[in-house]
């Protein structure tokens, strides 16, 4: 089979069909947690636009093939959020999407957190934070000692950068000049703890990245018209030699109104009449 690597124009149709996975991802998030009874909505719908944008207009992947040694690696730092990824990897034919009818019930692969070692297409158990960030960066030197074409992505949460393992791993990269590999800092400004720069400020954050020697960018996380040409430029730069970090700032709870401006959502469970009327509120029909 052959890669099926994007190219072509960023026309309005590719846009269409991201928001519409995004959408999706969105959709069979409130279905999974449904079924866990239990669960990260806003997290996971703070990077919807993210997720689709890299597997559907960025990432080198071939469809049913999680394991092709030169696809594209990506590492979800905030893997609690894991629920919004399942079904694009399903999408993709990595497992069947029926194993996600049985989410976190006794015996399933599927849980809370992404398992490496049990699911097709997960490249790193996350959910320890700040741990994704090191695991990239060997991946990244791992693909340029085997001589392999891949670029390795890692969509870090922006309360994970109090991590400190974040920042060693920054440095590290910058000084192996590892231009293929792209972080990806889901700016919703939250955490468990409450807003960010509340329990330990982060900015002046471009700053930050660039004096550790990373090329630095910034976009709005959920414009998939200007998330994509951004990181398909960054996966398509073969010349660049340094790490590329890009801040995307989002809304956490995005598409849902009261996940959006009340912080308790970070994990949370909807009743029957609440879950209908989030889908209704996504679906716009509402």
């Amino acid at each position: 089979m052959t890669a099926q690597t994007p190219a072509g124009p960023v026309d309005s149709e590719l846009i269409k069909h991201i928001e519409e996975r995004a959408l999706f991802a969105r959709l069979e998030t409130v279905r999974l947690i449904s079924i866990a009874k239990t669960g990260h909505y806003a997290s996971g719908f703070s990077c919807a636009e993210i997720l689709a944008t890299l597997y559907y207009g960025v990432m080198r992947l071939r469809r049913g093939e999680p394991d092709w040694p030169d696809r594209d690696r990506f590492l979800f730092g905030k893997g609690h959020a894991a629920a919004t990824l399942y079904p694009l990897l399903a999408d993709w034919g990595f497992f069947d999407a029926a194993e996600l009818d049985e989410y976190t019930r006794l015996g399933n692969a599927f849980g809370d957190h992404p398992d490496m070692t049990r699911i097709p297409g997960i490249d790193f158990s996350s959910g320890s934070l700040g741990h994704a960030l090191s695991a990239g960066t060997g991946m990244a030197m791992g693909g340029r000692l085997q001589g392999r074409p891949y670029t390795t992505f890692v969509l870090l949460g922006d309360g994970e950068l109090h991590e400190g393992q974040v920042w060693e791993a920054a440095l590290g990269a910058a000084h192996h000049r590892l231009g293929r590999l792209v972080a990806i800092v889901d700016r919703n400004d939250h955490s468990l703890d409450g807003r960010i720069d509340g329990v330990t400020g982060i900015e002046p954050l471009l700053e930050k990245w660039r004096a550790f020697g990373w090329q630095t960018h910034e976009v709005d996380g959920h414009d998939v018209a200007s998330l994509l040409p951004l990181l398909r430029s960054l996966a398509q730069d073969t010349g660049r030699d340094r790490p590329a970090v890009v801040v995307a700032n989002t809304v956490k709870g995005k598409g849902i109104s009261y996940m959006e401006s009340e912080f308790g959502w970070h994990l949370g469970w909807l009743a029957e009449r609440d879950e209908a009327n989030a889908l209704a509120e996504l679906r716009g029909t509402r």
